[in-house]
């Protein structure tokens, strides 16, 4: 007998622990997640499906009100959800009758899913496709809510294998940053966090990218750090901290989320060792992928966005393509509103704001 429901919080430790132990759990689907979402606007609903009171499914469901006053319309956004058996059709269909059934009550416009799944296995587009989600088309760079392209490498090898599998250039980088003294350490106190977000500032300066609010990085350790879900780690060079990242954890994978570095001392490899000390600790919790995160899709040399994907594939990951965004409608004249008059809307909003 299937049933679906929204959980509360007396139900997260058996939702994480589902999320943790699934093939296809994802830190963006756990309990704390919603809840660092939900600081920044978004009304977490995190959905499960139940086999006889078990739980065979999860949709953590993201909840966002149109920014339209008057008009009580929203969207529902699963990130990289659902976790569930992709080759169970029949439990597909009820954990998205479920999602259906909240996208009206909530009178949401759409569910919109990018779900861990490689792009190749057509069995689960054919589901998707079933149950009334159409794909939608994001490009081959960052276009998406989500990356389309990921490195991920298998981390169960032994060390040796791992650095020998590496770039002879990615060897020779992490062996300097150790010859040179570079020490790498995981950051213990939140009193830390203010030396990693002022070296992801210098890196967004340099790079040219945008980087969240301070804050934004307080509710990440207050939720993820603090319950084991996340880790900063931090590289050292004559007393100063001159490299540090963001990994995330959860079940049997790991995630580099961010990284910054000064725009000093970067003679002495301080991002090898650290990407590599990332990795050994994965694999010391047991982790089966230790996953990069985003490139883009166009391989070409003379896109701006090589560097990222020579650097990443340096240390012999896989290139992984999803099955990226579909999305279910569920009020499709206000559909076509949000895809061909919002964005005129917002655009106009922002122009007024500036005016201002």
């Amino acid at each position: 007998m299937f049933a679906t429901r929204v959980i509360d919080i007396e139900d997260k430790e058996s939702y994480n622990k589902f999320i943790c132990g699934h093939k296809k759990g994802h830190f963006l689907q756990l309990w704390e997640w919603g809840q660092v979402k939900k600081r920044t606007g978004w009304t977490p609903l995190p959905l499960v499906l139940e086999q006889d009171g078990e739980i065979c499914g999860a949709m953590m469901m993201l909840k966002r009100k149109l920014p339209i006053p008057k008009l009580n319309k929203c969207i529902l956004y699963s990130p990289r959800g659902p976790v569930i058996d992709i080759e169970q059709a029949e439990w597909c269909r009820h954990l998205f009758m479920g999602a259906q059934k909240v996208a009206r009550t909530e009178q949401a416009i759409f569910i919109k899913i990018d779900p861990d799944v490689k792009k190749d296995q057509r069995d689960f587009t054919e589901i998707l496709q079933n149950n009334g989600f159409k794909r939608n088309e994001t490009g081959i760079n960052f276009e998406g809510v989500q990356p389309n392209f990921v490195f991920r490498l298998e981390v169960a090898e032994t060390e040796e294998n791992l650095l020998a599998a590496m770039h002879s250039k990615w060897r020779y980088n992490i062996r300097l940053a150790e010859r040179k003294g570079v020490k790498i350490r995981i950051a213990q106190d939140k009193r830390e966090l203010p030396e990693f977000y002022s070296l992801l500032k210098e890196t967004a300066l340099r790079d040219k990218f945008l980087v969240r609010e301070y804050v934004y990085f307080e509710w990440i350790w207050d939720y993820m750090v603090e319950n084991g879900f996340a880790k900063i780690f931090l590289a050292e060079f004559e007393g100063k901290i001159i490299a540090a990242t963001l990994m995330m954890i959860t079940g049997e994978k790991a995630w580099y989320l961010y990284g910054a570095s000064s725009n000093d001392y970067r003679n002495v490899m301080p991002n090898y060792l650290i990407q590599w000390e990332m990795i050994r600790w994965a694999k010391e919790l047991g982790c089966c992928i230790y996953d990069f995160r985003g490139v883009s899709g166009d391989l070409d040399e003379s896109n701006p966005l090589y560097g990222l994907y020579k650097f990443k594939k340096g240390f012999n990951g896989e290139l992984t393509e999803f099955t990226g965004e579909w999305d279910l409608v569920n009020l499709p004249v206000y559909y076509w509103l949000w895809n061909n008059l919002l964005p005129h809307y917002q655009k106009l909003s922002r122009r007024r704001g500036n005016a201002e």
